[in-house]
């Protein structure tokens, strides 16, 4: 089963009250899951790697044979195609997660930089684990 996975990681202040969003999609665009994650104080870079880090566990639990990671974070993306290289140390560690997972999927993970227009239901999950994390609720 080919999986779709749109995420998003941002932080209110960098770094500052973070949050992550991950949608999951099979391959007729059906919405599989859908994550929405507080992680407290931390950077939008840190953020970006934590979403992608979930949609590729969710996606070795479902039984993915492929997965396509799409994401508006262009950093993230050039680093995990070898484009960029990881200079940060605190990244690195998210990034050697990041190819942990990828071997277990059977390498069978790509990566593609979309605008953030393309990416609004991983950007609305993540503002709203952020709103969560910081007590801002919204009245239906």
């Amino acid at each position: 089963m080919k999986l779709i996975i749109y995420t998003d990681g941002g932080a209110r202040g960098n770094p500052g009250p973070a949050g992550i969003g991950v949608a999951i999609y099979d391959e007729s665009g059906k919405v599989l899951e859908e994550h929405a994650e507080y992680l407290g104080k931390t950077t939008n870079n840190q953020a970006e790697y934590r979403a992608v880090i979930l949609g590729l566990q969710r996606a070795l639990a479902l039984g993915a044979t492929s997965v396509e990671v799409r994401a508006d974070s262009e950093l993230m993306v050039k680093q995990a195609n070898g484009e960029y290289k990881v200079k940060n140390p605190d990244l690195a560690k998210r990034f050697l997660e990041l190819k942990n997972l990828e071997i277990q999927l059977g390498r069978r993970v790509s990566y593609r930089h979309v605008r953030r227009e393309q990416n609004k239901h991983a950007d609305a999950l993540s503002n709203m684990a952020m709103d969560k994390g910081m007590g801002i609720s919204h009245a239906d």
